[in-house]
């Protein structure tokens, strides 16, 4: 599946119009988007921009500080924030109250957000979580498939238990107090911490959910591909994704997926794909956590086991540090050049667990110019899929306090809010961006043109060259002050087919304009016959702006 571009959006916050804002405040406070609020136009809009694919963030029934009738809210000691992480999940077969306008006909409304999505041309995906269930995970829509119910509680691990048990005496006590409920059984936490006293900076909200393997015994689970009958827990989250295909679903954004055996997601990718050959599954992925199931590369390892994509985190913390820590442009080549980063993996500059590009505290404090420059290298360099998080493209800053996680830079996934300016291109519902400056509506502009061009097949099936590579030594290739050699701030590569060339250069300097940038091309490029460029002048490139230029291809 080529050319997959993906607006994320946290369903919560998307259409909420509230602007009260009051940091920890409640639902009655703060207000909550709603399944109803991501109307047709609001769909449309998203598509006119370029995007396939609609990530509905945060959907599934979590933990929640907030009531409704049948529905009492968790303990606050389990929760964190007033309106809970969309990661500790409570129920799988279910959809969040706080969505619904009507809250019995809650999965009804999101069905009919679902035929929207359809009918405006998108893909519609929800979050898998995998990993981790919330404390207080009880299914009111399938009993049937609860987990836990069968477990051995006194081992702490078995290969049929949903659950890994603590060994020794409770109460498991969290950071802000004794939980109930697991005062003489406890459970190891979603990351792995096995203790009766998990710390704040634990996943002390959620439970780790067992697929047949000890993690204590490290990330080798090659024995589990010899099986011959899957675990429990294989099984039952199978039913899960039946459900949700049943339902009509039609991509899934996989959390944590490395903490997950591959073994188990050869299994379900592949009975996913017999109910439905076209379902996308994306993997958020880090090959550098300690906490990884594989003796590999695991990025690539996912992809081996049917994943269309998975999460570069690599290349974008080089290239956010070359605005943090002192990186140059030159060091996105030393992780770039692999062809299943340049053309399998998911490229963004924010998600709802990075910061903001526009965050006065990140990414240099020098506003949402620089997420141009940034997606222009990120998610323009290879045919991989792209992601872009609702309020980037209208320079949303996260700025200030909203409750559990202070004033992070993020834009918080635990608590009641509204995005400011985001709100102003919704505009109480109409989303015709009748509340943005000129300044955002040039950068909405710009992001629009931009995805839609990723869109040519160039760019969504083409070739890449990179020049930083061969300009080294160039002396005219952007250096500024006294740089003694190239590519500090400047990147550029080609875009090719056999018929099409583009050169597209980008001056990540957050200030400084480029003057008389020559660079130099390479002798030839692979199945381009008409190719005879040596050089491109530019007379020059302003602070974070990108050019796209196609190039006229002469000679024979």
């Amino acid at each position: 599946m080529a050319n997959v571009q993906i607006y994320q959006l946290l369903v919560r916050h998307f259409g909420n119009s509230n602007t009260t804002r009051k940091p920890h405040g409640s639902i009655v406070e703060n207000g909550c988007g709603k399944f109803n609020d991501i109307s047709t136009g609001a769909l449309l809009s998203i598509k006119e921009m370029g995007f396939t694919h609609v990530w509905l963030t945060g959907v599934l029934e979590h933990a929640s500080g907030t009531s409704y009738p049948g529905d009492l809210a968790d303990p606050e000691v389990l929760l964190k924030g007033k309106a809970g992480s969309p990661y500790a999940v409570k129920d799988y077969f279910d959809v969040s109250s706080d969505l619904a306008c009507d809250v019995s006909n809650r999965l009804g409304e999101f069905e009919a957000l679902l035929d929207r999505v359809a009918k405006a041309g998108l893909v519609s995906m929800i979050d898998f979580v995998p990993n981790h269930v919330s404390r207080s995970y009880q299914s009111d829509v399938r009993p049937d498939v609860d987990f836990g119910t069968g477990d051995d509680r006194n081992v702490f691990f078995h290969k049929d238990n949903n659950f890994f048990y603590l060994d020794g005496d409770g109460p498991l006590v969290l950071p802000s107090g004794e939980y109930l409920a697991e005062a003489e059984v406890g459970k190891v936490t979603g990351n792995n911490a096995v203790t009766w006293q998990p710390t704040e900076y634990d996943w002390y909200e959620t439970v780790k959910l067992n697929y047949g393997h000890d993690f204590r015994l490290g990330g080798d689970v090659t024995a589990l591909e010899h099986l011959v009958e899957v675990p429990d827990t294989w099984k039952k989250m199978d039913e899960v994704l039946v459900y949700w295909q049943k339902i009509g679903v039609k991509g899934f954004r996989c959390d944590m997926a490395h903490m997950v055996p591959m073994a188990f997601w050869k299994w379900a990718i592949a009975k996913a794909r017999s109910r439905d050959s076209s379902v996308y599954i994306t993997g958020e992925a880090y090959d550098q956590d300690p906490m990884k199931l594989g003796t590999g590369n695991v990025l690539h390892e996912l992809l081996s086991a049917g994943f269309d994509s998975v999460y570069d985190s690599e290349t974008y913390d080089v290239v956010k540090g070359v605005y943090e820590r002192g990186k140059w442009a030159n060091d996105i080549d030393e992780v770039l050049w692999d062809e299943k980063r340049l053309h399998q993996m998911l490229r963004y500059v924010e998600n709802h667990d990075e910061v903001r590009v526009a965050s006065p505290r990140h990414w240099g404090g020098f506003g949402s110019k620089v997420g141009m420059a940034a997606s222009a290298i990120l998610l323009g360099i290879g045919r991989g899929d792209t992601l872009l998080y609702s309020g980037q493209e209208v320079g949303e800053p996260a700025e200030g306090s909203e409750g559990y996680c202070s004033d992070n830079g993020r834009t918080s996934i635990f608590d009641y809010w509204s995005l400011p300016e985001l709100c102003k291109w919704a505009n109480n519902g109409a989303f015709d961006g009748g509340g943005l400056s000129d300044e955002q509506t040039l950068l909405r502009f710009w992001y629009a043109n931009f995805f839609n061009t990723m869109k040519l097949p160039v760019f969504s099936c083409g070739g890449v060259y990179g020049l930083n590579g061969g300009n080294l030594e160039n002396e005219s290739y952007g250096r500024l002050g006294g740089e003694t050699s190239s590519g500090h701030w400047l990147y550029g590569f080609l875009r090719y087919t056999e018929n099409e060339v583009y050169i597209v250069l980008v001056n990540m300097h957050p200030v400084e304009t480029m003057i008389d940038v020559v660079v130099e091309l390479p002798e030839s490029l692979p199945g381009v016959d008409r190719w005879s460029y040596n050089l491109y002048k530019s007379v020059k490139i302003e602070s974070c702006e990108v050019i796209i230029e196609q190039l006229e291809l002469g000679g024979i």
